[in-house]
């Protein structure tokens, strides 16, 4: 199916517009994440003092709203506190200035223009000088400075993608609101755009339905955890959102110019729901709150008329709570087996003339779109909503690796790009044996910055249906905000460079330069990130035949200070500085760690290598 003109349009309106622009300056002066398109220094700088102002066009409350955050940003990094004022008639001296302009740039592009004594930062929406805003916190020192100085410099700057997101998965774990907030305000440093709450899971449903209140008195809570090793902890959780701070939510996410997508899971992963309303069922229950993590075989009953007068129930609310276009209806790993012993569910496919229960499932979520539409919303899924037939207006998730989405442009549906093999962030991001526990795979910095998200195998047409790029938190695992935050940066960081800056724009190396900036913003932050980066991984090349092996070694950091001892002993700021590839007799017992001011500089790493009989 393809989808009908106007939602084709809409959906296309989420993509940057096109402009020419010089080609990208090779300057390695500044450390701006992501990177801009276009950025040149200047001469002299512009230091801040008391005095300094920042000046905003009368009449534009958006604009007032984005003086005020880059006032408490300068103020979070340097103590020093700007007023903000109206523009006026007279030329501005000492004064960053925020304007409204006309401009080639698209709806999230800004034009900053830096000299001594000023500062003017210009786009055609308040998005972009928002933008413009966070670009300016990126200018100044990323330390702690009582001394704040802007650079001289002229950029021009656009995203490549329309679509630059994150997904917090609080079905499995509840995160409080203050953090939710907190989480927007790191995904605003970054110019992520937007934020995929994944409200709903067989493990608890996390927002508040009026007309179902045992959705929250009993489908939020569960009595344990299931944590490492399939062990259960006992202690229960729960929690859930109240439509208030719903809004509250979204209206601060609105604020920092991000979309709120909330996901209600259907027709799997929906335990949770049929616990506290079992007749939605095939089998009519009863069900208890799973604790234990996997996929689970009851789901909504697509043969019964009542599931879908309560899901339109259910987003019917959900709409009026969420005023972006779209809403994210799961589709995901739902299994078959009680469709297909379900008398309901199989008269609905004899009825309907399907073919099978993929089918019917592609009748589920078509159906669930019909109605969405009759809210002003559109619906997206993950890519198991391909099985059976595409909605006829749905945009696809593509997570089980790039396939799905391929797919998907290939029948001109819009396509989110979250490949679990370089967007799970949940994933191990550096060796197992020194990071926290984890689900499993291997993610690590550098592999999610070479990810380019418009597959080769698609045209130019194609192609423009890839609206953008996203990460993934999954929360089997990730049970505290502390670690939502160290399995999410830096890798956020090279995920959106990955979604703004121009596939020719990306330098690895430089990436990796203008990290060490950014380390020290998060540390500004507050944000507890991972060093793994830094963990130093061992390339080895065993010659059986002279008990010898060849060792390489590398991190994803910027020029690594990497010492190493061969003995098993730690090493330390004075043991050998790795330069080049060496070799080593066997057994032997190699430890490595990168440092910066005498200090190890992430964890140390080892490994040993035995003897080997050569055949």
């Amino acid at each position: 199916m393809k989808m009908n003109k106007l939602s084709r349009m809409l959906f296309l309106a989420l993509l940057p517009a096109t402009t020419a622009i010089a080609a990208p300056a090779a300057d390695t002066s500044f450390s701006v994440i992501p990177a801009p398109l276009h950025i040149q220094a200047g001469k002299g700088s512009f230091p801040l003092n008391r005095q300094t102002r920042i000046l905003v066009e009368a009449g534009s409350k958006d604009l007032q709203n984005v003086a005020k955050e880059l006032a408490a940003g300068i103020h979070r990094q340097s103590g020093l506190q700007l007023p903000v004022g109206a523009l006026g008639k007279m030329v501005p001296v000492n004064a960053i200035v925020l304007r409204l302009q006309a401009d080639t740039l698209g709806n999230e592009g800004y034009r900053l223009t830096v000299r001594p004594g000023l500062a003017t930062a210009s786009a055609s929406q308040p998005a972009g000088v928002f933008y413009a805003a966070q670009t300016i916190l990126q200018l100044l020192p990323a330390g702690p400075s009582k001394s704040p100085v802007l650079p001289a410099v002229t950029i021009a700057d656009k995203p490549r993608f329309g679509w630059r997101g994150l997904m917090l998965d609080v079905g499995r774990y509840y995160y409080p609101v203050d953090y939710i907030k907190q989480y927007i305000d790191y995904m605003a440093m970054h110019k992520l755009n937007t934020f995929h709450w994944h409200l709903t899971e067989d493990h608890g449903w996390r927002i508040e339905i009026k007309k179902y209140p045992r959705l929250t008195s009993v489908s939020a809570w569960r009595n344990g955890t299931q944590f490492t090793n399939n062990r259960v902890n006992d202690h229960p959780h729960g929690g859930f959102y109240t439509q208030e701070e719903v809004k509250e939510v979204v209206a601060y996410a609105q604020s920092k110019f991000i979309t709120v997508v909330p996901e209600i899971e259907m027709p799997g992963h929906s335990l949770s729901a049929l616990a506290a309303y079992p007749e939605l069922s095939c089998t009519g229950g009863p069900f208890e709150m799973p604790v234990k993590w996997g996929i689970q075989k009851d789901v909504y009953c697509a043969g019964n008329d009542k599931t879908f007068a309560f899901l339109e129930d259910v987003l019917t609310e959900v709409a009026a709570l969420f005023p972006g276009e779209i809403i994210h209806i799961g589709g995901d790993e739902c299994p078959k087996d009680r469709w297909k012993a379900c008398s309901r569910c199989q008269q609905r496919i004899k009825d309907n003339k399907l073919k099978d229960e993929h089918e019917l499932q592609s009748y589920f979520i078509t159906r669930i779109e019909q109605f969405l539409q009759t809210k002003g919303k559109r619906i997206i899924g993950w890519d198991e909503i391909l099985e059976g037939g595409l909605a006829p207006n749905a945009a696809v998730m593509s997570w089980r690796g790039t396939k799905g989405g391929i797919e998907a442009a290939r029948q001109l549906h819009p396509v989110v790009m979250t490949p679990n093999n370089f967007m799970y962030f949940d994933y191990y991001q550096g060796e197992a044996y020194l990071e926290p526990y984890c689900i499993g795979g291997f993610v690590p910095l550098r592999k999610v910055y070479e990810y380019e998200p418009v597959p080769a195998e698609l045209n130019a047409e194609e192609a423009k249906f890839i609206l953008g790029v996203q990460a993934n938190i999954w929360c089997e695992y990730i049970h505290s905000p502390e670690k939502a935050n160290y399995m999410t940066f830096p890798r956020a960081a090279a995920m959106a460079e990955t979604g703004w800056s121009s596939a020719g724009r990306k330098n690895w190396e430089d990436f990796t330069r203008r990290m060490e900036s950014q380390y020290l913003r998060y540390d500004n932050a507050g944000i507890g990130y991972a060093t793994s980066a830094y963990n130093v991984m061992f390339k080895v090349e065993t010659d059986s035949v002279r008990n010898k092996a060849r060792v390489t070694l590398q991190t994803d950091s910027y020029r690594p200070n990497i010492r190493y001892t061969t003995n098993g002993n730690e090493p330390t700021a004075t043991s050998a500085q790795y330069r080049q590839p060496f070799e080593v007799d066997l057994p032997v017992n190699i430890k490595a760690a990168v440092f910066q001011d005498n200090r190890v500089r992430g964890q140390v790493s080892g490994t040993a290598i035995l003897r080997k009989s050569a055949r």
